[in-house]
């Protein structure tokens, strides 16, 4: 069954959700990572929605959803989305399983509100945003203008045709299997009128605002958060063990689960495994 399509705004900004159905079932939403769609979840929505009712986000500049700009794609702009969505199904308080850049918001969300998140699932979100803290404030402001000026003169990567495409995407996570890689391709590019194609995520998301991404700001709003939250890490994973985050530390209900032979894609890498842990997460 596919999920149905809508739109809203947000901040002046048309912004795509996906409904896999099932009211009156307790909310689910599930929140991608960055350069990533909504359909990248498609494998979760499905085992989930016979329980809960799932929503799934496409972030501003992301699958679907418009891109933004002048916009900075910081978090805080990411968390203010969320909380339009949430606000829309207004059926609080919601469960949010979240990746990467997704998870970060999302973690961020149930910092800000607290009492609107009734469970948490983050898949290896504390990290990227925040890695820009290590740099003194002028250097950050040189880092992002230069960044953001390189990216003015760059192009969009095209493909000749889909199969280039997917090779690309296997590249990125060698886990993925060929069906899979398949259909997070379908979902994530766009065609040219010359029948090449290109990815649907705006270049100008890949870089980091100088600010918003503050250590010890992230670590009062995660102070925040007290609602039960599962921490996954894929021990093949360039991300950081959460064991020895200090941000993770700052979570008080927090659960970490390390997962092997999966990377950062851990839901796609392990997805049975995954599941597992989440529907029981969710159940109890």
């Amino acid at each position: 069954m596919e999920p149905a399509s809508h739109f809203f705004y947000s901040d002046r900004i048309k912004l795509q959700f996906w409904d896999w159905g099932n009211e009156g079932k307790p909310v689910v939403v599930l929140v991608h990572g960055s350069r990533d769609h909504a359909r990248s979840w498609d494998w979760v929505a499905r085992a989930l929605r016979d329980d809960y009712h799932v929503y799934a986000i496409d972030l501003r500049g992301h699958g679907n959803s418009a891109w933004a700009p002048g916009a900075l794609y910081s978090i805080a702009e990411h968390v203010l989305d969320l909380s339009a969505l949430a606000d829309i199904i207004h059926r609080f308080p919601v469960s949010i399983i979240g990746h990467s850049l997704g998870a970060v918001t999302s973690l961020m969300y149930a910092g800000v509100y607290p009492d609107r998140v009734r469970k948490l699932v983050a898949i290896e979100g504390l990290g990227l945003p925040i890695q820009e803290k290590q740099y003194p404030a002028a250097e950050r402001m040189r880092r992002w203008i230069e960044k953001l000026r390189d990216t003015e003169t760059r192009s969009s990567r095209s493909y000749p045709n889909l199969a280039a495409a997917v090779a690309r995407m296997k590249e990125a996570n060698p886990f993925l299997s060929d069906e899979v890689a398949e259909h997070l391709t379908l979902h994530g590019t766009n065609w040219n009128s010359d029948g090449s194609i290109i990815w649907k995520f705006d270049n100008y998301a890949r870089v980091f605002p100088p600010y918003g991404a503050n250590l010890d700001e992230a670590a009062q709003v995660l102070r925040q958060v007290t609602c039960p939250c599962l921490l996954f890490w894929g021990r093949q994973s360039f991300a950081k063990d959460p064991d020895g985050d200090p941000l993770a530390q700052q979570i008080a209900n927090r659960r970490i689960v390390k997962v092997d032979h999966a990377g950062h894609w851990l839901h796609h890498d392990q997805l049975e495994r995954f599941l597992t842990d989440v529907k029981a997460f969710l159940r109890d």
